[in-house]
């Protein structure tokens, strides 16, 4: 009798969408606390910026993987917030470049706290056996996905999810 492959992973999908879900869930409870008039999408695109500094509509539509013109009405949204602002490239002049503003860098600094004592709160109500065993296996799925997007495509385009590290424990 020859089993399917898949049907080994199914819990392990499961538990893994499970615990997206919860990560989801902790960021747009974070993203609610700071502000009402940010979309998840908006704070992954402010995220992306953060981390990876200022670049082009057109590299940071490529990077989060939308249309173009999808990223320029975000864009504009952003700057309407004045979460971002559109500068003149330092390489090339004529190009213009999207970066942070010291509000949107606060926004996002607040989000990511926020989330960051969500979880770790979530994480305070494991046992520390429990916790050593997450790290395990987070460590793992990490990896893997590592693993996956360097071999699947060009590491530069490889965006970070907006989830953050597991706390160790003490």
């Amino acid at each position: 009798m020859n089993e399917d492959p898949g049907e080994a992973t199914d819990p392990i999908v499961d538990a893994v969408v499970r615990a997206s879900r919860a990560l989801v869930g902790i960021t747009v409870r974070a993203l609610e606390s700071v502000s009402d008039e940010v979309t998840l999408p908006q704070l992954r695109t402010l995220v992306v910026v953060s981390l990876q500094g200022p670049q082009t509509v057109s590299s940071l539509a490529d990077r989060l993987d939308v249309h173009a013109s999808t990223m320029t009405r975000m864009c504009n949204r952003l700057v309407t917030r004045t979460l971002v602002a559109r500068k003149p490239s330092a390489l090339d002049r004529r190009e213009v470049v999207i970066e942070l503003t010291v509000q949107g860098q606060g926004l996002v600094d607040a989000v990511m706290d926020r989330r960051r004592r969500e979880i770790d709160a979530v994480v305070g109500r494991m046992s520390p056996d429990d916790r050593d065993r997450v790290i395990t296996a987070l460590s793992l799925f990490a990896q893997a996905a590592d693993q996956t997007a360097a071999s699947g495509s060009d590491p530069e385009h490889f965006v970070p999810a907006v989830a953050p590290a597991i706390p160790q424990p003490s």
